[in-house]
C-alpha cells in the first residue's frame, strides 16, 4: 500500500467454490478475517463438517497493507495447496481474507501441476462468487471534552462523516470516533479549534 493510499479489498461474507477432478474434490471456504486467532477455529469447524476430508489446505492475507500472510499444504506435496491459495488472493487483490480448501480423495493421484491447478481454481471459484467490496483504512480516536462543547463537536463529527463507535455523555463527555486516514490531518485539526478538548489515538480500525 502506497503512502497515500487508504482503500483496500475483502470480502463482505463468507463464499464457497467448488472444483472436481479425476473424482477428488476440492470444496473453498473463502471467510472475511481481522484477527490471525480466528483461522485455528474457522479451520476446526471444517474438519468436523468433513471428518473424511483427506486435506484441510489455506492460506490467508491481513492488514490493509497487506503485509501478513500464512499459507498451510496440510499434507500435501510442499507449495501445491497453501501457495496457490495464496497467490489467487494476490492476483485478486484481496487482504483480511482466509480461504481453506477441504480436499477429497478420489483414488487418482493428480501430480503436482494438477494439484496446484485444482486448488488454484477452488479458490477462484470461490471469489468469482464472493462480495468483494473496498474498505477505507481508518484510525479510531478518543475525544474528550466538557458538556458545554458537545453542540461544537457534534457539528464537526457531522460534517466529516464520522463514525461514533462509543459515547458517554456527562458533565465531562468521552467519544470514540472513527477517522479515515486521509481526513485525520483536517478533521483533527478542526477538533483542536474547540477549547479544553483533548485528543488521543486509539487504535487503527
Amino acid at each position: 500500500m502506497s503512502l497515500f493510499e487508504d482503500t483496500y479489498r475483502t470480502i463482505a461474507a463468507p463464499a464457497e467454490g467448488l472444483f472436481k477432478d479425476k473424482g477428488s474434490k476440492f470444496i473453498a471456504y473463502a471467510y472475511p478475517l481481522t484477527d490471525e486467532k480466528a483461522v485455528k477455529e474457522k479451520v476446526a469447524v471444517l474438519k468436523s463438517m468433513h471428518p473424511k476430508a483427506r486435506h484441510h489446505c489455506w492460506a490467508y492475507r491481513l492488514t490493509p497493507d497487506r503485509t501478513i500472510f500464512r499459507i498451510n499444504d496440510d499434507g500435501e506435496p510442499s507449495g501445491t495447496a497453501g501457495r496457490p491459495i495464496l497467490n489467487t488472493l494476490l492476483s485478486y487483490d484481496v487482504t483480511n481474507v482466509l480461504v481453506v480448501v477441504v480436499r477429497y480423495f478420489g483414488g487418482t493421484l493428480l501430480g503436482v501441476p494438477g494439484l496446484i491447478h485444482a486448488y488454484k481454481t477452488a479458490t477462484q471459484e470461490a471469489l468469482a462468487v464472493a462480495d468483494i467490496v473496498e474498505l477505507t483504512v481508518n484510525d479510531v480516536y478518543r475525544i474528550a471534552f466538557g458538556y458545554e462543547h458537545l453542540n461544537a463537536i457534534m457539528r464537526i463529527v457531522k460534517e466529516e462523516n464520522l463514525t461514533v463507535l462509543k459515547q458517554d455523555f456527562d458533565n465531562h463527555c468521552t467519544m470514540d470516533v472513527e477517522i479515515r486516514q486521509l481526513q485525520v490531518a483536517r478533521t483533527l485539526g478542526r477538533l483542536e479549534k474547540v477549547e479544553g478538548i483533548t485528543i488521543a489515538f486509539v487504535r487503527r480500525a
